[in-house]
């Protein structure tokens, strides 16, 4: 910054019951903000259908959510050198129970999709400054505790959510979805006032970067439609992507070039002189964008392939919080003593183990046998996070901690988007291939395929019957190869994720404490 800003003020760490409280409260706001952005995807058919939309429309309930809040979570440093951490984050808790109130009370889709898009920008600064605030709370030796009790919560709910979305709609309404929110904010609000507001951060008025703004919201925006977009207009044969793909690349590129430049940049992405910050933000973002995608495939392949309802399928997903509860606070305690980058390649390797797992499964796999690698999971999620944090963040003085924060959350939310995407479409062209290729098998001289024909003629069915029954189980054989195909790529992606990792140069001693610099 070319003003200098005034001294950082440090407060001592809270005491006792506070800290309870306090760690209370801001994890009760980020598992309300982490479960609003997946409990919608469950009651999709409900809102679609209520409101009057195809279920295509009724996705730009969670698209409108990801783009505003992809957008808000980079803006944090610089808003919060603006108004103080406590102010910013009282506000951003008030606004996104006003905007829960709002979606839930929406008249039709346009309205709904707005107060969604409202709803993601005014949740944009809560998980960077719940980090924040949190590791302010905590003793620098006891930062890596402080990040397991926070990341314990964005582990639980996006795991909670389905299930949580999934019980509402069937048994109340979904606007309840958003209205649950209310009770939960105000506890979250009045217990944060009541501990931070004598904590406030000092600010010191930076002009707005207008431009560096207008230019974030274009190539963002951008990027996520044609995410979002891109498998139904069948990708890059569509000249509305192509168009998204340009405005995104070049948006990007004047973005760049002007936060560069700027004085005071919206984003700070001096950030990424640091080593440890790029090597453990960009190792962080793949590893979730590979996971995200896996959490979105295997649900889809069970629903519309294995004959598993909602809830079953949401039963599957459910244990990969067991071990990671359990783990988590194992990590945080020790993440100061033991390098971090042992964590996060164990992390990896058991990610690979799980995936590799799953990729060996077939059409006859029971219900434990899909459980399994599930519950294994629960041990690499526990060891992902907090030393991914530790890295990233090790070093920095506690006035960029919000800036560093806010830049690697977007990155890792942008990366889940794109992981979706990219998941969904490649699942389908493997689909598509392994179908072609096990038609050509079915033929008068494969005998397995004649006897099944026969076999399924004996039992009444006519010819164009038999043909379709084929179909079916060519189609559910073509899937699960597909399936299998990117449950392997992504297991070898993580392997290759590890070197990365060693790429960072966390501080001696303090690895853990360097993340908590907001404590002292």
């Amino acid at each position: 910054m070319a003003t200098a800003a005034p001294a950082y003020v440090a407060h001592p760490p809270l005491e006792g019951a506070a800290r309870v409280w306090g760690t209370v409260a801001l994890s009760a706001a980020t598992f309300m903000n982490v479960l609003d952005s997946s409990i919608a995807n469950v009651s999709l058919p409900a809102i679609s259908g209520d409101l009057g939309v195809s279920t295509t429309q009724g996705t730009w309930v969670i698209t409108s959510f990801a783009v505003a809040n992809a957008i808000a979570v980079p803006l944090t440093g610089f808003m919060t050198q603006r108004f103080g951490q406590v102010r910013l984050f009282m506000a951003s808790v008030i606004l996104f129970m006003i905007s829960s109130l709002l979606c839930g009370l929406a008249p039709n889709m346009t309205t709904l999709i707005a107060f969604r898009a409202l709803q993601g920008f005014v949740a944009g600064p809560m998980i960077p400054l719940s980090q924040t605030l949190l590791l302010s709370s905590y003793p620098r030796a006891k930062a890596g505790l402080a990040m397991a009790m926070w990341s314990m919560t964005t582990l639980v709910a996006p795991v909670m959510g389905p299930l949580l979305g999934g019980w509402i709609t069937d048994n109340i309404s979904w606007p309840w979805i958003f209205y649950i929110n209310i009770p939960v904010g105000i506890v979250a609000a009045a217990i944060t006032w009541a501990l931070y507001r004598k904590r406030e951060s000092v600010t010191h008025k930076v002009p707005i970067d207008a431009i560096g703004l207008a230019l974030l919201v274009l190539w963002v925006g951008s990027l996520q439609l044609m995410l979002d977009k891109g498998k139904e207009l069948d990708w890059f044969h569509s000249a509305q992507i192509v168009g998204l793909a340009v405005v995104a690349v070049v948006g990007f590129a004047f973005f760049l070039v002007w936060e560069l430049t700027d004085k005071h940049p919206v984003v700070d992405l001096s950030l990424f002189k640091r080593r440890n910050f790029w090597s453990g933000a960009v190792a962080t973002a793949v590893a979730y964008g590979l996971f995200f995608g896996n959490v979105v495939l295997l649900p889809l392949w069970l629903q519309q392939w294995m004959g598993y309802t909602a809830t079953q399928a949401g039963m599957i997903m459910a244990p990969v919080g067991l071990l990671a509860i359990f783990f988590s606070p194992v990590v945080g305690l020790t993440v100061a003593k033991i390098d971090p980058r042992r964590y996060a390649t164990f992390s990896f390797l058991v990610f690979a183990l799980v995936l590799w797992m799953r990729s060996n499964f077939n059409t006859q796999a029971d219900f434990v046998t899909i459980i399994i690698p599930t519950v294994i999971q629960g041990i690499a999620m526990a060891f992902f996070f907090i030393p991914l944090v530790t890295i990233t963040l090790s070093g920095l003085t506690p006035d960029r901690i919000p800036a560093a924060s806010g830049l690697s959350n977007f990155l890792r939310i942008t990366a889940g988007a794109m992981g979706t995407s990219i998941t969904t479409t490649l699942w389908d062209n493997r689909a598509t291939l392994h179908h072609t290729q096990l038609a050509e098998t079915i033929n008068q001289g494969n005998n397995a395929a004649t006897s099944a024909m026969a076999g399924l003629g004996a039992n009444g069915f006519g010819a164009d019957q038999v043909l379709g029954q084929l179909n079916r189980i060519v189609d559910q054989q073509a899937y699960m190869l597909a399936t299998n195909d990117i449950f392997y790529a992504s297991a070898i992606l993580f392997l290759l994720l590890i070197p990365l990792v060693w790429l960072a140069r966390p501080q001696k001693g303090g690895a853990g404490g360097d993340a908590a610099a907001g404590a002292h």
